[in-house]
Parts: C-alpha cells; sequence; structure tokens
C-alpha cells in the first residue's frame, strides 16, 4: 500500500516509485516427515532393478509337545505362508520453467521448484503410508481389548469410540502400549511412536514436566525434547490420519513394516511445445506390514 497523499497531490507510487520485489525468499514449512525413522527397507535391493513382487519368505512355528517314554512320536512337517510385497504404486511430479521467466527471474526458479516438488513428494508418500498401514496391525495390538495376553487394554475403536487422553493419563496410553508389545514378544529395541502435536502437548503438560522424573538435566517443558519415554521414540508428525473423531496413531518396530522404492528418477529435459525446461520426477514404490506382530495402533482423541 502507498504512503497516502492528500487530495490533488499527484501519486507517484507503481509510476516513479518502483515496487521492490525482495531477492529473500519467505520461509516455507514443510509437515515433518518420518517414513525413514519407523520402517525398514531389508527387500528394497532385490527389487531395485526388475520385477514387480517379492515373496518374503517367512519361519514356520515348531509345536513343541509333551513326551512321554515309550509313546509313538508326532512328525511334522514344518510349513508357512509366505508375504507378498507389491511393487504397486507411484507418485510423479512434472513442471515447466520458460527460458524468458529463467532469463529475467532473479531467483534460481528450477531449483526452487524441484526442492519444493522432493519436499511436497515425501511428504505425499509419508501421508499414504501413515494413512493406511495402521490397519494391517496384529488384532490383538489394536481396539478397546489389546493385549495378545490380556486382552483387556484400553487403545481406542478405529471407526467407533476414540480412546480419550487427558494429559493425565498420556503417560499411562504409552506404557499401555508398550505391554501390548511386550505381550507379542516383540524386542524392546527400536520402538517408535507417532504421535499428534495434540498429544506431544499433553505430554509436555503431564507429570514428565518434573524433571527428576525422566532423568533429564531439563524438563521436556524446557528443552521441548520428547525423547524416549516407555522404551518408545516419539515423533511428531502432522500427517497422521484423523477421521470419525480420532486419531490413529501407529507404533511398533521397524521390523514391522518394509518400504521398497524400486525407482526414484528426476531428470531435466527441454519442452517440445514452448521455450522451456521441463522438470519431473517419479517415484515407484511399496510398503507392507511384514511383521504384523510387532505393528500397533491407538485411535485416541484429546481430552
Amino acid at each position: 500500500m502507498p504512503f497516502p497523499a492528500s487530495a490533488g497531490h499527484p501519486q507517484y507510487s507503481g509510476n516513479f516509485i518502483p515496487v521492490i520485489w525482495s531477492g529473500k525468499l519467505q520461509v516455507k514449512f514443510y509437515k515433518a516427515t518420518v517414513l525413514s525413522d519407523i520402517t525398514n527397507n531389508d527387500w528394497e535391493g532385490e527389487i531395485s532393478q526388475q520385477g514387480d513382487t517379492v515373496v518374503i519368505r517367512t519361519i514356520p512355528n515348531i509345536t513343541i509337545r509333551d513326551y512321554s517314554k515309550g509313546q509313538t512320536l508326532v512328525h511334522e512337517r514344518p510349513n508357512s505362508d509366505p508375504i507378498t510385497l507389491y511393487i504397486d504404486k507411484g507418485k510423479y511430479f512434472d513442471f515447466v520453467v520458460d527460458d524468458v521467466d529463467k532469463v529475467q527471474s532473479d531467483v534460481q526458479l528450477l531449483n526452487m521448484f524441484s526442492d519444493d516438488a522432493s519436499e511436497q513428494m515425501k511428504i505425499v508418500i509419508d501421508q499414504q503410508v501413515l494413512g493406511t498401514v495402521y490397519a494391517d496391525a496384529h488384532a490383538a495390538n489394536k481396539g478397546a481389548n489389546a493385549g495378545a495376553i490380556s486382552g483387556n487394554i484400553p487403545l481406542g475403536v478405529g471407526g467407533g469410540t476414540a480412546l480419550a487422553i487427558p494429559k493425565t493419563g498420556v503417560i499411562d496410553t504409552i506404557v499401555d502400549a508398550g505391554q501390548v508389545l511386550d505381550e507379542q514378544n516383540v524386542p524392546e529395541t527400536g520402538r517408535w511412536m507417532v504421535i499428534p502435536p495434540w498429544m506431544a502437548a499433553n505430554i509436555k503438560k503431564s507429570d514428565l514436566k518434573d524433571a527428576s522424573l525422566t532423568g533429564d538435566q531439563q524438563s521436556i517443558a524446557r528443552n521441548g525434547r520428547l525423547g524416549m519415554i516407555d522404551r518408545f521414540t516419539l515423533y511428531v508428525s502432522n500427517n497422521l490420519t484423523t477421521a470419525g473423531g480420532g486419531t490413529y496413531m501407529p507404533f511398533g518396530t521397524k521390523d514391522a513394516i518394509c518400504f521398497a522404492s524400486q525407482m526414484t528418477k528426476v531428470e531435466s529435459l527441454r519442452a517440445e511445445t514452448t521455450f522451456g525446461d521441463i522438470v519431473r520426477g517419479l517415484n515407484v514404490y511399496g510398503y507392507k506390514a511384514t511383521k504384523p506382530e510387532a505393528l500397533g495402533v491407538i485411535f485416541g482423541v484429546k481430552a
């Protein structure tokens, strides 16, 4: 908006007084992605050059039986059902920058747009995985009566009643999730949980704001770092799915979910129908909960 002028006085703004475009761009904030921290890529190398399906062999469970002297033994032929990982998903971007704009612009348009496209690609894939894979969690690792042994741990019913999580009960919920994995004999190392900002805020308002309870030099209310709670490394994300009055918060270990990217390609080429450069990128990938017993989900709502 130009500086005001009194009636009858000429206004030079936009004519003799130029509009200055800053060479410093406004910072753009992106949603934090967590995919690389919570998944494994154990089978990515097997499909890097060819194929669209990976059949993963699993170790069978051997039956242990009672023995009495002189009895006839029962022979077992071990068998297991393989898991199939399909490379059946793809995302791309494609944009063009005209030569005239490239020459006349005071910023590097190609670099700026390419960087943004790369970030947006990660966010979209992150949202897709977080928004769907939780449905493959083991039946005993979700719902109102979770727990392979106890069967009485409330984690909320997806599509039904969300678990109310107040600041006074947020730590209990995390500990309950840990018990769910314990009852599935899931290793304690490498456990993770993805939570929304409101749950992170509840944690900071909980009793853990007292540094003497965590053993840290500063409280989480002071340093803002959630770190690890009950063996879970906590990740805060805005990419979680919220539906039906609650948020789906997956938890597990890196063994639970396999992510395989077969092709990540970015190329630049000359446009055929205009004077300009085209930049396009493609990501072909697949993912699956290969160890459902190591994956759980909380369907919760702030209380």
